[in-house]
């Protein structure tokens, strides 16, 4: 039997929609990403599952909310929305629906064309959207699972993750396609600080830290300071930033 056959097969059995759904179930155990009660974001979700698995994970206390062009027939403890996600109402109306969520998820690919240069660009675009989804609703320490085609965009695409979240990293399901060229970049950690690593400025230290460093806040955001003194004003660069705190050495050192 292939494995094509096998994962369609124990779709069907355990009552999935699709063979898919056991590429969420293998990403969310290599890196944990939904959990009970979050507020889950599956974008391009039909037939629906993502959804079934997202709804499982995150309990009878979650919000999952599926969005696609496709109407998606009804899953238990599962909202969705119909809108094509190019267009900016779709996205808005994503953020008003949730205010804030705990996951965004996308399995969305493109009309495959069998140019292999042009089926990457295009994934890469969609997830580029799938992206932009993320970064409007996702809270502070926030998940995002993404898949994208293998190719020449796929590094630039990556440091752009890297720069909204704490790590990053590269997934390839049991489940999918052996001839597919498909991966799934899984970030976790949503930078929402007001500051980035390389950033520039002069902080005020306001107490000190348990390890002895100096400690300043930027829009109420943590920064650690070295040998930095309770009353000195200094001139930093920020060498590293967590969802919750960043560290910071002064301009020189």
């Amino acid at each position: 039997m292939s494995s094509r056959d096998h994962w369609y097969n124990k779709a069907k059995q355990e009552g999935y929609r699709s063979r898919a759904a056991y590429k969420l179930k293998q990403l969310d155990e290599a890196v944990p990403l939904v959990r009970r009660g979050d507020v889950v974001v599956d974008l391009g979700a039909a037939p629906g599952g993502w959804l079934q698995v997202a709804a499982e994970l995150a309990g009878p206390t979650g919000l999952v909310l599926g969005v696609d062009r496709q109407h998606i027939d009804p899953i238990d403890g599962v909202e969705t929305l119909v809108g094509d996600l190019t267009e900016a109402e779709t996205r808005a109306a994503i953020v008003d629906r949730v205010g804030e969520a705990a996951v965004v998820l996308s399995d969305m690919a493109p009309n495959m064309t069998g140019e292999y240069g042009l089926d990457h660009a295009r994934s890469v675009h969609l997830a580029r959207m799938a992206l932009e989804v993320a970064t409007a609703v996702l809270a502070g320490g926030g998940r995002f699972a993404v898949k994208v085609f293998q190719g020449p965009d796929l590094p630039a695409f990556r440091r752009d993750l890297e720069a909204e979240f704490d790590r990053v990293r590269v997934v390839e399901p049991e489940a999918s396609r052996s001839s597919s060229s498909e991966v799934y970049l899984v970030a976790t950690g949503r930078l929402t600080a007001p500051v980035r690593a390389g950033d520039r400025l002069t902080v005020a230290i306001e107490a000190r830290g348990d390890e002895g460093d100096g400690i300043a806040t930027v829009e109420g955001f943590t920064l650690f300071v070295p040998d930095a003194a309770v009353g000195e004003e200094v001139d930093v660069v920020v060498t590293g930033v967590k969802p919750r705190f960043g560290f910071a050495k002064r301009r020189g050192a």
